[in-house]
């Protein structure tokens, strides 16, 4: 049964702000939106903010966002942040994880219920597996872990085999569109008890020939990896400039639409 919330906060990145799924006027719904208006469905004047910027790393979440949701005093917290940090060079798996365990326990302090991810496998559509894979694998233990501790809500995207298909990411291979949000969304709502879980993955996943794939990660490299490259060597992120969409806890304004 769902704990009947009557408030929502989301923190983090992309993710959470819901890159990849666009709604006509250019704005961003995303799987936060819609787990939203499917708790608001039961709870009448139910309030949902979301600070979430995409390109923020860990750090930059806890400094920009923690706080803020704090203050809100909502009732249900979702976090999800560490996927910017695992894509740098220098990646400190054990500070992060440390940090986790302070931050989830902060909110658990303030009376909020929390929801942590286990991130899906985002190495095998990026370059470097080698590298990514086992930092996905360890933030996901933390996670586990973390939640364990302080009794959140652990959302398992890794175990998801669905998310292994192009056809539920953007064209950037980083971010879902808007039937991998829909995706991530019935996963959250079903781990709060709201729906049934999401039907396992069936024959979903495609399988080009090789030079199909070949054309397709060259197309990918000049269109999405180059610019990334040349973005963060001058020290930029997709994040600057941009500012959470909802930044104040609100009754209206996420329909399904």
């Amino acid at each position: 049964m769902a704990h009947g919330w009557t408030s929502f906060a989301a923190i983090g990145d992309s993710f959470t702000e819901g890159v990849g799924d666009p709604r006509p006027d250019g704005t961003f719904r995303g799987w936060a939106d819609l787990v939203a208006a499917g708790l608001a469905q039961a709870q009448p004047g139910f309030r949902y903010a979301n600070l979430a910027v995409r390109g923020r790393k860990f750090g930059q979440v806890v400094a920009e966002q923690l706080p803020v949701a704090v203050r809100m005093e909502a009732d249900l917290v979702s976090f999800a942040a560490g996927g910017n940090d695992a894509l740098r060079p220098r990646f400190d798996t054990q500070a992060l994880i440390d940090r986790m365990d302070r931050v989830v326990g902060q909110l658990r302090t303030s009376g909020a219920d929390v929801v942590l991810f286990m991130f899906p496998d985002m190495s095998v559509r990026l370059p470097l597996p080698g590298v990514l894979k086992p930092r996905i694998v360890a933030m996901n233990q933390a996670y586990t872990e973390v939640a364990a501790r302080h009794d959140a809500h652990l959302v398992d995207l890794f175990a998801d085999a669905a998310l292994h298909d192009p056809r539920l990411w953007s064209d950037d291979r980083l971010h879902l569109n808007a039937a991998g949000h829909r995706r991530v969304a019935d996963h959250v709502l079903a781990t709060l008890g709201v729906t049934d879980r999401p039907a396992p993955a069936g024959s979903t996943q495609l399988h080009p020939r090789w030079p199909a794939r070949r054309a397709a990660d060259l197309r990918w490299a000049g269109a999405h990896l180059g610019p990334w490259l040349h973005r963060h060597a001058r020290g930029r992120s997709s994040g600057d400039g941009i500012r959470a969409k909802r930044p104040e806890l609100s009754a209206s304004g996420f329909g399904t639409g």
